[in-house]
């Protein structure tokens, strides 16, 4: 099997590209980038005869598509804006593939993957990705589900990569028309800081207040679940309290609109401004707090009675006291190891469907835990019974 790893010079996916070197079975591992430096320092530090480099300009249809013929999967790890691009590149070039947003853009090119026979699945990685597993692991022990509540935090530096930025500013755009939660079968638009909600992670993140986030999670649930009559699906998520009262003071200022500038002469969005600014500042690049931190709540029925399940997941301490995950390592760790295992997963035939795919209709939840507490991320079960005398009934899992 033969896997090219799209953005691989990027902080996420040189993770993933990490991952698959230590535990797949690829003969051949493709670091692809249009940074060329970057690229063969990851290749160079790998030493690995089974990784090589090529470089690749997604914005050149033609020739990322013959670049990428001949590969099983493209594992993709490229921003935001360029994900209908690439996942076009992917489709014509007959090759499944895989990406961590998962924002839509992908769905146009659906019928290409299926007259190939090919699977595409956008948006696995923690959040999107984990996340719908641990609600299907949920949802499938219940009758009915009432409600879902999708819960992150992403404790990491606010611009520590410029995709970093980009996904700050996406989710917190005023004009954003996919911000919504699912209320009784239809999706209702909410403005940024909506919903707030305080949602309690296990040490060290303590108490977070966390909002409603514009996340791949909200429709794919609602698809997923629909025979199980869910009510309502909400997704929220935070960032470390600094980055957050950043955020929100450039809202409440108007920032987050990038409204257009002049400075000496030249035109630039004030936003644009700012992020370039974070970028290249000490402010930007370090927090106090580094990891991941998933929360879902599920309530449902079972057998007549309401039922809670909430699940969360641990991993290996930034302190230090861990080889591999120190400091930002926790967290793109986190980010870049769910999508390696599903990569996999794809080009070993084990999602049988072709076409693009929501993560729900293509793998089994108990079968990503498994491959991930092979990495020392960790899943946990809390289930309570509700509408009873006593709410305290308990069981940990």
């Amino acid at each position: 099997m033969k896997v090219l790893c799209l953005g691989g010079a990027g902080r996420i996916c040189r993770e993933s590209i990490f991952d698959l070197v230590q535990y797949s079975s690829f003969e051949k591992i493709t670091v692809a980038d249009f940074n060329e430096e970057e690229g063969r320092k990851i290749v160079e530090a790998l030493n690995d005869p089974r990784v090589d480099f090529v470089q690749i300009n997604v914005r050149d249809h033609e020739d990322t598509v013959n670049k990428m013929r001949g590969y099983d999967i493209v594992m993709d790890g490229t921003t935001i804006t360029l994900n209908g691009l690439s996942t076009a590149c992917i489709a014509e070039a007959g090759c499944h593939g895989i990406n961590l947003n998962g924002f839509g853009a992908e769905e146009a090119s659906d019928e290409i993957f299926k007259k190939n026979g090919k699977t595409c699945v956008p948006g696995f990685g923690m959040t999107p990705g984990v996340t719908q597993m641990m609600a299907m692991h949920a949802a499938n022990q219940l009758d009915t589900v009432e409600s879902v509540r999708v819960s992150h935090g992403a404790f990491r530096p606010i611009a520590f990569s410029r995709s970093i930025t980009e996904t700050t500013t996406y989710e917190y755009d005023p004009l954003l028309p996919g911000r919504v939660v699912y209320e009784n079968g239809e999706f209702v638009q909410v403005p940024p800081f909506a919903r707030p909600r305080e949602i309690q992670l296990p040490e060290p993140y303590g108490k977070t207040i966390q909002y409603i986030i514009p996340h791949a999670e909200t429709k794919t649930l609602a698809t997923a679940l629909a025979d199980k009559g869910v009510r309502l699906i909400e997704v929220r998520g935070t960032w470390p309290a600094k980055n957050m009262q950043l955020v929100r003071a450039l809202y409440d200022w108007g920032f987050m609109r990038n409204d257009k500038i002049t400075v000496n002469d030249k035109e630039i969005g004030v936003l644009d401004c700012i992020s370039e600014y974070l970028f290249h500042s000490t402010e930007g690049q370090e927090t106090e707090l580094y990891g991941y931190s998933l929360h879902v709540e599920v309530i449902g029925t079972k057998d007549g009675r309401r039922v809670q399940h909430v699940l969360y997941h641990t991993h290996p301490a930034s302190d230090g006291s861990v080889e591999g995950w120190e400091k930002l390592r926790a967290y793109t760790r986190n980010v870049g190891i769910p999508m390696a295992v599903a990569t996999e997963m794809i080009a070993k035939g084990m999602v049988k469907k072709t076409g693009v795919l929501i993560p729900e209709e293509a793998f089994e939840p108990a079968e990503v835990f498994a491959e991930l507490e092979k990495r020392g991320i960790f899943m946990h079960e809390e289930i309570t019974q509700l509408d009873t005398e006593d709410e305290s009934v308990q069981v940990a899992r």
